[in-house]
């Protein structure tokens, strides 16, 4: 007999089956037959998250696949890792849920700004003009295109409108549909290029004008619905970034872009994902998607490529160089957004690889850029992306922080979901006390609970300044487990995974890690122009994380430098609020073009005082105590008691 030309794979519990070629990766048979696999390390078999079981019939395991040799055989296996070379039955473990959440305008942290501020006065680049027309005759026998250009000239000002073939096809019905009155939407772009047509409607519709503002990020997508006659911002939605199935960081995203199939499969999921945010929205508001006619998009370098199905390989290899900083002219349907299919679909400008438009947006709505005061601005996620400067002046870099603070890389780490632990306090007998979110039974720990959690480890003395545990406590709550010693964080019979929470000293040296990047990253920052912490004025915080961090333990453990907590300033999401502003006013537009312009990039990985900071930084709180002064009396203090 000759070699099996295909296998049959079922999956359980979905029932869903799928013939493939032998060889086939048990991930790309499951998403083939639409079977969701999460794969957070992108497919390189990091993080053993992707776990199923093999339940009949044989498949081959990658000896590199890290897997404990008790498991492999229960059966168990890396769908990234494993290959299938006959029929199978596999079973799919309950993958973690994409939450998708309406955010009430302004229903924020009350540490963070209120959405209010960032409102700005309406200047869309897109207008709608109510134009009657003469109607055609034997005598005028204009075709209707030039007719509708004509007219648009003469009541409207608008000469030289081009259009493109959906709207012709649509045309001549809506001219004729309410005897030659019509609606026209017209966008004028701020400089260069000529107006172009986006809609016809017959009637007045002149009252339906709407935007929507993206953030893309690497962990959740928003969506704004602004009204551009009013500038105001109408309702936000939220959910997880649907690509985190194919890797929780931009690297491992990266890597999984280079599979076959693999970056349209990114991009689909991105603009799923946003799309499923843009008919929540239209449909609370009860507006037709067609009335949506803009889009303004920030995100990082890497997730606006993947968003326009570009390569994004060049970025994680040296000399570290984008396709593009500023995007090319894009209509929603080339990308597949679900608004007006001719809408402009507006990417905000990059610095670099990894300073991206989520930064120049960010910068934009803090005000730095038009400010006289010496300015901090962090913006802490995936990666650390950090710019000093004002209006003189900015210059940006990112650190290579690591997703532990948005829980990858942390055994029990997770988003900040309902039942993750982001709040916790240590007593004298090193007895814990936390908060979840949502007040449910714990599931794990979320970026700002392992703020806490690393402090108040770091202060009660259960750690040392090198992070880890110390021995000979008179508690049984530290111990040893399969990663080395461990804390107890939470008991079995009090979690709702009915597993002991912990946190072990591979966790620990992570977190210490991530901090060290980001407090290395800004002293270089202020290094190279010949300042110091001293000499600032204002640390500004972005990103949705920072909005949840407390001050105090932020600077205990040396994420944030020692200074009066007034200088600190949370502004919430920057990224979805500059945004916002280039959406609703022309002028913001252009100022986030000429805050790209002027921003200078450092490369980091190519300074050779990073890694010396960064080594002075791998502390708690770091291994100069002067520069944590506050942190050095607390300490004298409880050892005094």
């Amino acid at each position: 007999m000759g070699e099996k030309q295909t296998c049959t794979v079922l999956f359980e519990p979905s029932n869903a089956s799928i013939e493939v070629a032998p060889g086939t990766l048990i991930s790309a048979a499951a998403s083939a037959a639409g079977v969701r696999i999460n794969l957070p390390c992108g497919g390189q078999g990091r993080c053993g998250r992707c776990l199923v079981q093999v339940r009949a019939g044989h498949v081959a395991r990658r000896a590199s696949a890290k897997l404990p040799q008790e498991l492999a055989q229960q059966g168990y296996a890396l769908a990234c890792q494993a290959t299938i070379y006959e029929d199978a039955i596999v079973f799919v473990p309950a993958q973690e849920e994409m939450e998708r959440v309406l955010v009430p305008v302004g229903g924020v942290s009350q540490k963070a700004a209120k959405a209010e501020q960032f409102l700005v006065p309406p200047e869309p680049e897109v207008q709608r003009c109510y134009v009657q027309l003469d109607p055609p005759s034997l005598e005028d026998n204009t075709a209707d295109v030039d007719r509708l250009r004509r007219h648009l000239a003469s009541q409207c000002g608008l000469a030289g409108v081009s259009l493109g073939l959906p709207v012709v096809q649509r045309l001549g019905r809506a001219l004729r549909e309410q005897g030659w009155r019509v609606t026209a939407t017209v966008e004028q772009p701020r400089e260069g290029g000529g107006l172009w047509l986006i809609d016809v409607a017959p009637g007045d519709a002149a009252s339906r004008l709407y935007g929507v503002a993206i953030d893309i990020g690497t962990t959740s997508n928003v969506v704004t619905l602004v009204d551009l006659h009013t500038g105001k911002m109408l309702a936000t939605a939220s959910a997880y970034n649907a690509q985190i199935s194919c890797g929780e960081d931009v690297i491992s995203r990266i890597i999984y872009a280079r599979r076959e199939d693999g970056l349209r499969r990114l991009q689909a999921l991105v603009v799923e994902t946003i799309n499923g945010l843009i008919r929540q929205l239209a449909d609370k508001r009860g507006l037709a998607l067609d009335d949506i006619v803009r889009a303004t998009v920030a995100g990082n370098t890497t997730m606006l490529q993947l968003f326009l199905a570009v390569d994004p390989q060049p970025i994680r290899l040296a000399p570290y160089i984008p396709a593009m900083t500023h995007a090319v002219g894009v209509r929603a349907r080339e990308v597949g957004l679900g608004i007006n299919p001719e809408a402009s679909v507006d990417c905000l400008p990059c610095v670099g690889a990894y300073v991206g438009a989520d930064i120049t947006a960010g910068v934009l709505a803090s005000g730095m850029a038009e400010s006289d005061q010496l300015s901090l601005f962090i913006d802490i996620g995936t990666n650390g992306e950090i710019v000093l400067g004002n209006r003189d002046f900015l210059i940006s870099c990112a650190c290579s922080a690591g997703p532990a603070f948005e829980g990858s890389g942390v055994e029990y780490g997770m988003r900040a979901a309902a039942g993750a632990i982001d709040g916790v306090w240590i007593a004298k007998d090193f007895e814990p006390t936390w908060r979840t979110i949502g007040n449910e039974k714990p599931r794990g720990i979320c970026g700002s609970g392992m703020i806490d959690l690393l402090a108040e480890m770091f202060i009660t003395g259960l750690v040392d300044r090198n992070g880890r545990l110390a021995k000979d406590l008179p508690t049984d709550r530290v111990r040893m487990g399969e990663h080395g010693r461990e804390y107890v964080v939470a008991w079995a019979d009090e979690t709702a995974i009915g597993r002991d929470i912990t946190i072990n000293e591979v966790d620990l040296e992570n977190l210490v890690r991530t901090k060290a990047a980001i407090y290395a990253g800004f002293n270089v920052l202020l290094d190279s122009v010949g300042t110091s912490l001293d000499d600032v004025e204002r640390v500004l915080i972005g990103g949705a994380f920072g909005q949840y961090v407390d001050v105090e333990k932020a600077i205990e453990i040396g994420l944030l430098p020692d200074m009066p907590w007034d200088r600190f300033h949370f502004l919430g999401n920057t990224s979805l609020a500059g945004a916002y502003q280039c959406l609703a006013s022309r002028e913001r537009r252009r100022q986030v073009d000429e805050i790209g312009a002027k921003m200078t990039y450092l490369e980091l990985s190519a300074d050779n005082r990073f890694m010396d900071a960064f080594t002075a930084a791998m502390f708690l709180p770091h291994t100069e105590m002067s520069r944590f002064p506050s942190v050095e009396a607390e300490l004298a203090e409880r050892g005094s008691a």
